[in-house]
This record gives C-alpha cells, sequence and structure tokens, in this order.
C-alpha cells in the first residue's frame, strides 16, 4: 500500500504509476470497498494519511479537510462550534467498526435523510484539490460561498468514486446545528399509504427536513411492534413545537399520532440515517434503490417477495433492502427498479455478485459516451480505480 502523507506523494506515486500503466485502487480507509464493483490492482493508493482540518472559519459557514481526515473527526470538529454538515452523511452500519474519510464520503456522494429538504452531499462542496491520473494537480472552487472561479469540477469529482482523480483537500459549507429536533410517527401503516402520508408532510408548508417508513422487520430491528412512519422538523426549539402540532393535526387523517422530543428523534434518525434498521448477516447484500416516490413501495414488495428486508427513506424515493446476496434476488430488485424508472447501487456483495454485468444498471450509449471521453482527459492511462463503476 501507498500512503503518502502530502500532495506531493500522491503526485509522485501516480506520476510513476502512468509511466508504467500500473493500475491504482484508490481508497482512505477502505470502508468502502465492497461498493459498487471489485477493483483488482496490484497496487493500492490511499489518502489515510493526508489528514487534519486546516481551516474553519465558522462565522463564514466554512471548512475544508484533507481527504483522509475522518468522518467523525470532523463532525467533532464542527459540534464545538455548534455545526454540523449539511448533507447529514451516513456512518452505515453494515461497515461495521470501519472509520468513513471526508475523502470517501464525497467520491461516493453519500447522503442522508436531510437530502430532501437541503439537497446532495455534491450541492454542498465548495472547492477541492486533486490530483489525475495524468499527475497534475487540479484545483476547482475555493473558500469562500459566493464563488464562480473556473470549471465547476467539484460537482464532476463527487461521486466519481475515484476514477477521475485523487482528492486530496476538500472545502464544505456548513450551517449552525438546529437548536431542536422533534418527530411526528403514526403506527401501522402500508407502504402505499405511509407514502401518502409521507407526501402530504413534505408537501405541508412547515420544512420537514426526514421522511421514511420502517415497514414491520425493519421497525421491530428499531423496539417498535408495528411499522412506522416518521417525519422530521429541525430548527429553534418554539418553532419546532409549533410546527411538529400543526404538522400532527395534518397526519390525524391517517391514524394515531405520537411526537417524539430532540433526544428521542435524534437516536431515531440518526438509525434511519446509518441504516441500522437493515439485518445485515453474512454473505447477504445491501441494496441503495433511489426512485420516484410513488413506487417506493412496490420495490419493497417486490423484495420483500424475493426474501429481503428493507425501508424507505426520502418520503419513499431512497429504498434500502438486505438480504441473501444471490443472483436470483439481484435480478428481482434489479427488474423491479427497471420497471420503475430506477437506479440501483450494490453497497455490500459477494465478489460473485459485484462481478456480474448487471452489477450496476447500463449506462445511456449517448451518457457513456461522453463519460468516456471525460474520463480519458483526467485519466488517459485508465489507472485510477478501473473497473470501479464500469465493467472494462
Amino acid at each position: 500500500m501507498i500512503a503518502p502523507s502530502d500532495e506531493a506523494g500522491l503526485v509522485a506515486a501516480i506520476e510513476v504509476a502512468a509511466a508504467a500503466r500500473t493500475p491504482l485502487t484508490i481508497e482512505g480507509l477502505g470502508s468502502k470497498a465492497g461498493f459498487a464493483r471489485p477493483v483488482q490492482t496490484a497496487e493500492t493508493l490511499s489518502t489515510r494519511n493526508l489528514t487534519g482540518i486546516p481551516l474553519h472559519a465558522p462565522q463564514e459557514l466554512i471548512v475544508s479537510a484533507r481527504a483522509g481526515t475522518t468522518l467523525a473527526a470532523l463532525e467533532a470538529k464542527l459540534a464545538e462550534a455548534g455545526q454540523h454538515l449539511i448533507a447529514e452523511p451516513p456512518h452505515y452500519a453494515f461497515l461495521g467498526a470501519e472509520a468513513q474519510t471526508v475523502g470517501g464520503i464525497i467520491a461516493t456522494n453519500l447522503s442522508g435523510p436531510r437530502r430532501i429538504a437541503w439537497g446532495a452531499m455534491r450541492d454542498h462542496v465548495m472547492g477541492i484539490r486533486a490530483v489525475t491520473g495524468r499527475a497534475e494537480v487540479i484545483r476547482s472552487g475555493g473558500r469562500v460561498l459566493k464563488n464562480v472561479t473556473g470549471l465547476d469540477l467539484c460537482k464532476l469529482f463527487t461521486g466519481s468514486y475515484g476514477t477521475l482523480g485523487v482528492m486530496s483537500e476538500i472545502t464544505l459549507k456548513v450551517l449552525p446545528a438546529p437548536e431542536a429536533t422533534g418527530t411526528v410517527v403514526l403506527a401501522g401503516l402500508d407502504a402505499a399509504t405511509a407514502v401518502k402520508a409521507l407526501s402530504a408532510a413534505l408537501g405541508s408548508p412547515f420544512s420537514v427536513t426526514g421522511a421514511a417508513h420502517l415497514p414491520e422487520g425493519a421497525a421491530a430491528a428499531l423496539g417498535h411492534a408495528r411499522p412506522i412512519t416518521i417525519a422530521r422538523i429541525e430548527d429553534f426549539t418554539d418553532s419546532v413545537h409549533y410546527r411538529i402540532g400543526r404538522l400532527a393535526e395534518i397526519w390525524g387523517a391517517f391514524g394515531m399520532v405520537e411526537q417524539l422530543d430532540t433526544s428521542a428523534s435524534l437516536a431515531l434518525w440518526r438509525a434511519v440515517r446509518d441504516a441500522a434498521p437493515l439485518a445485515v448477516r453474512e454473505g447477504d447484500a445491501v441494496w441503495r434503490i433511489s426512485v420516484r416516490p410513488s413506487a417506493g413501495p412496490s420495490i419493497l414488495e417486490a423484495a420483500q417477495a424475493a426474501g429481503l428486508d428493507g425501508y424507505l427513506d426520502w418520503g419513499g424515493g431512497l429504498v434500502f433492502l438486505s438480504g441473501p446476496g444471490d443472483e436470483a434476488a439481484h435480478a428481482a430488485i434489479a427488474n423491479a427498479a427497471r420497471r420503475a424508472g430506477g437506479e440501483w447501487w450494490l453497497l455490500r456483495a459477494p465478489d460473485a455478485l459485484r462481478h456480474s454485468p448487471d452489477a450496476l444498471p447500463r449506462e445511456p450509449d449517448a451518457l457513456a459516451a461522453i463519460r468516456r471521453r471525460v474520463t480519458a482527459a483526467f485519466d488517459p492511462a485508465g489507472i485510477l480505480n478501473p473497473g470501479r463503476l464500469h465493467a472494462a
């Protein structure tokens, strides 16, 4: 493993690899090695030693972290100033004790329940420094909120899974953490009715920042005897109390409503964010399906028929599933997602399943042609995470 402690070390490692056309596995601490397709290379280039937070300007709502800094360390630093990461990136429970890095979160564009209200992780990346497959250092964006300098490569690199370059430093917009959090809970709804309730909450004027449905199995994992449908509001204490009460009135048409205080709400939404309701066993796979909210219940129904468990987030637009990591289960999920016009990602699976041609959705030809040209511009030798997103 090559693990330089500075950006110059990244440049030197990539320069040698590019000259010899030696493929590199790009990672931080390796927590996401099971995501998407497997990468088989002779050498690994890690950012684990590129750590630290060189800039935190609380009054400017800006923080810069080196790519190997752990997500937990960054969150702790922000918490000292009463701030948080806007997109609520997850610490997936099925990763076990593996720590996640800031670079890994940006490279995979992971967002939590708050994504429905405040946008995805890529919407809050203000600037990056990275080393391309040409061993060139590039800089995009900056360290201020009102920044329109140059090409917006920040969004291009966010979610690129290390296939365009190795990020060395990321600058993010942050916000003050809410003073209070409240949750409205409905028990006993089926998935289709739950999505109607969630749509009513999201369509209300009360600024819901979380909307999820946990069927019986997922709810039981968190200690609930029946399915639960939940909506979250975050803000100043008095505002949360008022809006939670008004939302409870709207949801009264769907059944008996319970309200949770800040402490109970934080614990519940942390579990939803981290996919803790999933029962993940040895040999199981974990799927993450993005679909229009109205189609979420049909995906969940198809999954349950195939012996999988799961739950809905983002008002029904994000489906988390876990179950046997075999071809039959994956085919059922992929077919259901296709019929609904959705996309799927494998977050964990046996290597045999990750090697299959259907491991990820097929790109439209026009998009694939653009992607190949972009990749060739940044990594002409094709040495960075080859095959991670697209079969060679």
